[in-house]
Protein backbone atom coordinates (compact mmCIF):
# COMPACT_ATOMS: atom_id res chain seq x y z
CA UNK A 1 0.00 0.00 0.00
CA UNK A 2 3.21 2.20 0.99
CA UNK A 3 4.56 1.81 -2.17
CA UNK A 4 1.39 2.44 -4.12
CA UNK A 5 1.28 5.85 -1.97
CA UNK A 6 4.61 6.63 -3.50
CA UNK A 7 4.09 5.64 -6.57
CA UNK A 8 1.15 8.57 -6.78
CA UNK A 9 3.22 11.15 -5.81
CA UNK A 10 2.06 13.95 -3.09
CA UNK A 11 -1.08 14.35 -5.45
CA UNK A 12 -2.64 11.60 -3.61
CA UNK A 13 -2.85 13.25 0.07
CA UNK A 14 -5.50 15.04 0.08
CA UNK A 15 -7.42 12.01 -1.67
CA UNK A 16 -6.60 9.99 1.49
CA UNK A 17 -7.49 12.85 3.46
CA UNK A 18 -11.08 13.11 2.15
CA UNK A 19 -10.71 9.08 1.98
CA UNK A 20 -10.55 8.82 6.14
CA UNK A 21 -13.03 11.96 6.44
CA UNK A 22 -15.93 10.34 4.28
CA UNK A 23 -15.18 6.92 6.30
CA UNK A 24 -15.81 8.70 9.51
CA UNK A 25 -19.03 10.72 8.23
CA UNK A 26 -20.31 7.57 7.40
CA UNK A 27 -19.81 5.53 10.30
CA UNK A 28 -21.25 8.51 12.47
CA UNK A 29 -24.62 9.29 9.87
CA UNK A 30 -24.81 5.32 10.15
CA UNK A 31 -25.19 5.21 14.04
CA UNK A 32 -26.77 8.66 14.29
CA UNK A 33 -29.74 7.86 11.82
CA UNK A 34 -30.58 4.53 13.55
CA UNK A 35 -34.60 3.71 13.70
CA UNK A 36 -34.76 3.27 17.22
CA UNK A 37 -32.54 7.16 18.01
CA UNK A 38 -35.10 8.80 15.68
CA UNK A 39 -38.37 7.77 15.46
CA UNK A 40 -38.87 4.33 17.39
CA UNK A 41 -42.22 2.67 15.45
CA UNK A 42 -44.78 3.07 18.71
CA UNK A 43 -43.85 6.13 20.61
CA UNK A 44 -46.47 8.46 19.52
CA UNK A 45 -49.05 5.75 20.55
CA UNK A 46 -46.98 5.14 23.94
CA UNK A 47 -47.30 9.26 24.22
CA UNK A 48 -50.63 8.95 23.58
CA UNK A 49 -51.56 6.44 25.78
CA UNK A 50 -49.55 8.33 29.04
CA UNK A 51 -51.41 11.12 28.78
CA UNK A 52 -55.40 10.67 27.82
CA UNK A 53 -56.48 11.95 31.03
CA UNK A 54 -53.90 14.58 31.62
CA UNK A 55 -50.61 15.49 30.78
CA UNK A 56 -47.57 13.47 32.31
CA UNK A 57 -45.30 14.31 35.19
CA UNK A 58 -41.95 16.87 34.70
CA UNK A 59 -40.12 13.13 34.95
CA UNK A 60 -42.32 11.16 32.26
CA UNK A 61 -41.85 14.34 29.88
CA UNK A 62 -37.53 14.14 30.61
CA UNK A 63 -37.26 10.33 29.54
CA UNK A 64 -39.76 11.35 26.38
CA UNK A 65 -37.16 13.94 25.31
CA UNK A 66 -34.11 11.90 25.48
CA UNK A 67 -35.97 8.76 24.02
CA UNK A 68 -35.15 9.85 20.31
CA UNK A 69 -35.57 12.48 17.90
CA UNK A 70 -39.03 12.00 17.92
CA UNK A 71 -39.14 12.17 21.40
CA UNK A 72 -37.77 15.55 21.73
CA UNK A 73 -40.38 16.95 19.47
CA UNK A 74 -43.39 15.51 21.49
CA UNK A 75 -42.01 16.61 24.90
CA UNK A 76 -41.96 20.21 23.41
CA UNK A 77 -45.68 19.97 23.07
CA UNK A 78 -45.46 18.42 26.43
CA UNK A 79 -43.68 21.44 27.84
CA UNK A 80 -45.67 23.71 25.91
CA UNK A 81 -49.02 22.82 27.46
CA UNK A 82 -47.46 22.58 30.97
CA UNK A 83 -46.23 26.42 30.63
CA UNK A 84 -49.74 27.19 29.80
CA UNK A 85 -52.78 25.09 29.72
CA UNK A 86 -54.64 27.23 27.50
CA UNK A 87 -52.28 28.57 25.02
CA UNK A 88 -53.91 28.00 21.88
CA UNK A 89 -53.53 25.68 18.76
CA UNK A 90 -51.42 28.30 16.52
CA UNK A 91 -48.55 28.29 19.89
CA UNK A 92 -48.72 24.77 20.74
CA UNK A 93 -47.94 24.04 16.72
CA UNK A 94 -45.35 26.85 16.36
CA UNK A 95 -43.27 25.07 19.30
CA UNK A 96 -43.66 21.77 18.00
CA UNK A 97 -42.31 22.87 14.55
CA UNK A 98 -39.81 24.94 16.12
CA UNK A 99 -38.23 22.03 17.74
CA UNK A 100 -38.51 19.92 14.80
CA UNK A 101 -36.67 22.34 12.94
CA UNK A 102 -34.16 21.99 15.49
CA UNK A 103 -34.30 18.07 15.06
CA UNK A 104 -34.07 18.46 11.48
CA UNK A 105 -30.80 20.22 11.24
CA UNK A 106 -29.03 17.71 13.30
CA UNK A 107 -30.14 14.63 11.79
CA UNK A 108 -29.01 16.79 8.01
CA UNK A 109 -25.36 17.33 10.04
CA UNK A 110 -22.51 16.25 8.10
CA UNK A 111 -24.32 15.35 4.94
CA UNK A 112 -23.05 18.55 3.05
CA UNK A 113 -19.59 17.83 3.66
CA UNK A 114 -20.16 13.89 2.78
CA UNK A 115 -21.63 15.60 -0.58
CA UNK A 116 -18.82 18.01 -0.93
CA UNK A 117 -16.27 15.15 -0.78
CA UNK A 118 -18.38 13.01 -3.36
CA UNK A 119 -18.39 15.86 -5.71
CA UNK A 120 -14.57 16.88 -5.11
CA UNK A 121 -12.59 13.66 -5.27
CA UNK A 122 -13.08 12.93 -9.03
CA UNK A 123 -11.38 17.24 -9.25
CA UNK A 124 -8.69 16.00 -6.79
CA UNK A 125 -8.26 12.87 -9.13
CA UNK A 126 -7.96 14.51 -12.14
CA UNK A 127 -5.76 17.55 -10.37
CA UNK A 128 -3.07 14.25 -9.98
CA UNK A 129 -3.66 13.45 -13.66
CA UNK A 130 -3.06 16.94 -14.60
CA UNK A 131 0.08 16.44 -12.31
CA UNK A 132 1.27 13.09 -14.07
CA UNK A 133 0.98 14.47 -17.69
CA UNK A 134 3.03 17.60 -16.86
CA UNK A 135 5.90 15.13 -15.50
CA UNK A 136 5.54 12.91 -18.76
CA UNK A 137 5.97 15.79 -20.63
CA UNK A 138 8.77 16.61 -18.76
CA UNK A 139 10.57 13.58 -19.19
CA UNK A 140 10.43 14.10 -23.19
CA UNK A 141 12.77 16.78 -23.20
CA UNK A 142 16.59 17.46 -21.73
CA UNK A 143 17.91 20.34 -20.33
CA UNK A 144 19.70 20.70 -24.04
CA UNK A 145 16.52 21.19 -25.64
CA UNK A 146 17.19 17.86 -27.69
CA UNK A 147 14.66 15.12 -26.97
CA UNK A 148 14.99 12.37 -25.87
CA UNK A 149 13.10 10.52 -23.17
CA UNK A 150 13.48 9.60 -19.32
CA UNK A 151 12.06 6.15 -19.07
CA UNK A 152 12.24 6.36 -14.95
CA UNK A 153 10.58 10.18 -15.40
CA UNK A 154 7.91 8.72 -18.06
CA UNK A 155 6.63 6.28 -15.71
CA UNK A 156 6.43 8.39 -12.48
CA UNK A 157 4.51 10.54 -14.61
CA UNK A 158 2.38 7.69 -15.82
CA UNK A 159 1.92 6.29 -12.01
CA UNK A 160 0.51 9.68 -10.88
CA UNK A 161 -1.83 9.98 -13.63
CA UNK A 162 -3.20 6.28 -13.24
CA UNK A 163 -3.57 5.91 -9.17
CA UNK A 164 -4.29 9.26 -8.62
CA UNK A 165 -7.54 9.14 -11.42
CA UNK A 166 -8.54 5.41 -9.98
CA UNK A 167 -8.32 6.80 -6.23
CA UNK A 168 -10.50 9.73 -6.45
CA UNK A 169 -13.20 8.13 -8.35
CA UNK A 170 -12.66 5.00 -5.59
CA UNK A 171 -13.37 7.55 -3.25
CA UNK A 172 -16.19 9.73 -4.72
CA UNK A 173 -18.43 6.81 -5.39
CA UNK A 174 -19.06 5.67 -2.16
CA UNK A 175 -19.55 8.44 -0.70
CA UNK A 176 -22.06 9.54 -3.31
CA UNK A 177 -23.50 6.68 -2.71
CA UNK A 178 -23.70 6.95 1.15
CA UNK A 179 -24.42 10.33 0.21
CA UNK A 180 -27.77 9.67 -1.45
CA UNK A 181 -28.95 6.98 0.85
CA UNK A 182 -28.15 9.08 3.82
CA UNK A 183 -30.66 12.11 2.27
CA UNK A 184 -33.28 9.63 1.44
CA UNK A 185 -33.35 8.32 4.77
CA UNK A 186 -33.45 11.96 6.37
CA UNK A 187 -36.35 12.94 4.08
CA UNK A 188 -38.25 10.03 5.21
CA UNK A 189 -37.50 10.70 8.70
CA UNK A 190 -38.16 14.38 8.35
CA UNK A 191 -42.15 13.34 6.57
CA UNK A 192 -42.62 11.03 9.69
CA UNK A 193 -41.84 13.08 12.11
CA UNK A 194 -43.98 15.70 10.48
CA UNK A 195 -46.84 13.18 10.20
CA UNK A 196 -46.47 11.83 13.70
CA UNK A 197 -46.35 15.75 15.37
CA UNK A 198 -49.24 16.86 13.26
CA UNK A 199 -51.13 13.79 15.04
CA UNK A 200 -50.06 14.53 18.05
CA UNK A 201 -51.02 18.36 17.98
CA UNK A 202 -54.41 17.56 17.37
CA UNK A 203 -54.37 14.99 20.67
CA UNK A 204 -52.66 17.58 23.35
CA UNK A 205 -55.17 20.29 21.54
CA UNK A 206 -58.36 17.70 22.65
CA UNK A 207 -56.41 17.37 25.76
CA UNK A 208 -56.59 20.70 26.45
CA UNK A 209 -60.09 21.22 26.09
Amino acid sequence: MFSIIQAAGWPIWPLIACSVIALALIVERLLSLKTAKVAPPRLVDEAVAVSRAAVPTPEVVNQLEQNSALGEVLASGFRALNSNPRCSEGDLRAVMEQTGRAVAHRLERYLSALGTIASAAPLLGLLGTVIGMIEIFGSQSTPGGATGGNPAQLAHGISIALYNTAFGLIVAIPALIFWRYFRARVDEYLLLLELASERFARHLFTLRK
